[in-house]
């Protein structure tokens, strides 16, 4: 009987340590199959972050580009504006005031120069307010300016430009 204990004792610890070799090479296979499908998920998703940063790049480049074309658009819709403005400001101008400077900011119309009387730009600015592409003629400063014998007006108006470019850019904001 005790031979039989030995020899099952024996069988019984051999049966424990091809179980316990078995489950550990199952184990260390699981491990090395799952760290295979990790390192398979990490390289997709680098790929995945690097398309996605490709697209934030091409929708930057597209905002960008979107926004050129829309500048030329507003250029090639306002060319002919400087031309109508140029032909409003030489039709009203009337006789003895004399454009010094002439500048635009927008909407808004500087306007400087060298007048014959207070009069005269009393005239001008009531031609602006009735002038097709200009409106809201506002004097900001007005002096009086000794030339010798000559009492001129040296002033500085603002107008607003009201032609078609000027509504739409209106509209726009």
């Amino acid at each position: 009987r005790q031979k039989q204990f030995n020899t099952a004792a024996i069988g019984t610890a051999v049966l424990a340590i091809v179980v316990v070799g078995y489950w550990n090479h199952a184990m260390s296979a699981s491990i090395d199959y799952q760290n295979k499908r990790n390192n398979f998920l990490k390289t997709q998703i680098s790929r995945v972050d690097k398309r996605i940063a490709d697209i934030k790049d091409m929708q930057k480049t597209r905002k960008e580009l979107l926004a050129r074309m829309h500048i030329i658009e507003q250029l090639q819709q306002s060319r002919p504006q400087i031309v109508h403005l140029f032909d409003q400001l030489v039709r009203t101008l009337p006789d003895g005031i004399y454009l010094t400077s002439v500048a635009q900011t927008g909407t808004t119309l500087h306007l400087n120069g060298i007048a014959q009387s207070s009069a005269r730009i009393s005239t001008y600015m009531r031609s602006i307010a009735e002038s097709d592409w200009l409106a809201d003629p506002n004097l900001t400063v007005i002096k009086a300016r000794g030339d010798g014998k000559l009492h001129r007006k040296q002033f500085s108006l603002t107008a607003k430009v009201t032609g078609p470019a000027a509504a739409k850019e209106g509209q726009g904001s």
